[in-house]
């Protein structure tokens, strides 16, 4: 069950440290129907909602060429997660877990990513189907989906080893 900010028996909080500048930049924005944590999916799905992902200038000329991909990965920061919950309970069920062996957006770096098919490519934008982000998430990168794309370069030894 998705939840907003209680602390689950077994889990464990530690304090964040203090922000330091990783050089990350907020490419975009993307636009979703949901706007509250409770109402957003715990996944998202490839029969979604049509969600549009704002590319902002001079980041939208890297748009070019991604329409020969029918998926691609939407990597997003996840700002209204929390970020120091290390250990934590999912669906209440009493287990403790550590952050690392979940997909739960509470993380010390709360990255979130998702394989959305593209609907459409726009100037600027892209129309997608797939995320389980709130209204307004920051976009960090965009990328092919990695199971659709051949790399440019050709075999190197050690490459399938």
């Amino acid at each position: 069950m998705v939840r907003l900010n209680e602390i689950r028996r077994g889990e464990l909080v530690v304090p964040a440290p203090d922000a330091t500048d990783a050089g990350l930049v907020f490419i975009g924005r993307i636009q979703t129907p949901w706007t509250d944590r409770l109402a957003c999916p715990r996944q998202g799905r490839s029969d979604g909602p049509i969600c549009r992902i704002e590319v902002f200038a001079p980041w939208d000329e890297a748009l070019s060429g991604i329409g020969a991909y029918a998926r691609i990965e939407v990597i997003y920061w996840l700002n209204a997660s929390r970020r120091d919950i290390v250990r934590q309970c999912p669906a209440d069920d009493g287990h403790a877990r550590g952050a690392f062996s979940l997909r739960s957006p509470v993380r010390p770096n709360p990255i979130g990513t998702s394989i959305a098919v593209l609907v459409e490519v726009q100037p600027s934008a892209l129309l997608v189907r797939g995320l389980d982000c709130l209204d307004g998430t920051p976009l960090l990168d965009l990328k092919p989906d990695r199971s659709l794309f051949t790399p440019v370069a050709p075999p190197q030894p050690g490459d399938f080893e």
